[in-house]
């Protein structure tokens, strides 16, 4: 029974994704960030950045949704003590990355005109750019700053004829800092985005 039941979920997923519909379009949005630790001492701030690239769906009602962002992100670590004190320290982490995300997607509403879906999978994000801000007393490095990074990530969507518009959510998996001045950061990242799209070719 178990092996029929994993058979026909298969079987639907292969005639979906290969009988389906494809489109490809462009997108472009804003994206807050803000990176954690494990450290109490250590306050987080929120980041805003932005986010571009290329959206592709391959499928009917289920279906797969690669793409490939550029993301501007980051955020800003302070030491939680008095300004006047030497100990005090405060640095801005300004990160691009090349962000590729393997969702799959289901349309809960499909129409001609308008499509509402819910999407989720995995993002793997390559840091092309590290910037460290601090003229004072630097405790991260770019260096520390890991190149390659996971994520999970979802949301949902609303299509209007040729228009796509996205709210979505991602949280690291994988440590973005993990050691940094000799001591354990532990640091995640997690993103919360909203973008507008335009459908190029194709049927979504």
């Amino acid at each position: 029974m178990k092996k029929l039941l994993l058979f026909l979920v298969i079987a639907f997923f292969a005639t979906e994704l290969s009988y389906g519909q494809f489109a490809l379009g462009v997108k472009l949005g804003y994206n807050g960030s803000k990176l954690t630790t494990n450290l109490d001492s250590i306050k987080n701030q929120f980041n805003s950045g932005f986010h571009v690239g290329a959206w592709a769906h391959f499928g009917k009602r289920l279906y797969f949704a690669p793409e490939v962002l550029y993301c501007m992100s980051g955020g800003v670590f302070s030491y939680d003590g008095s300004v006047s004190s030497p100990k005090y320290w405060s640095e801005k982490i300004t990160i691009g990355s090349l962000d590729v995300p393997l969702m799959v997607g289901f349309k809960i509403i499909h129409s001609d005109f308008i499509t509402w879906r819910v999407e989720l999978g995995p993002e793997v994000s390559f840091a092309m750019s590290k910037k460290i801000s601090d003229d004072v007393n630097p405790k991260i490095q770019a260096s520390d700053i890991n190149t390659a990074n996971w994520y999970v990530l979802g949301g949902t969507g609303i299509d209007f004829l040729f228009l796509t518009f996205d709210v979505r959510y991602k949280y690291g998996l994988s440590q973005l800092i993990s050691d940094a001045s000799n001591q354990s950061f532990d640091t995640k990242n997690s993103v919360f985005l909203v973008s507008l799209g335009f459908k190029i070719i194709g049927k979504k």
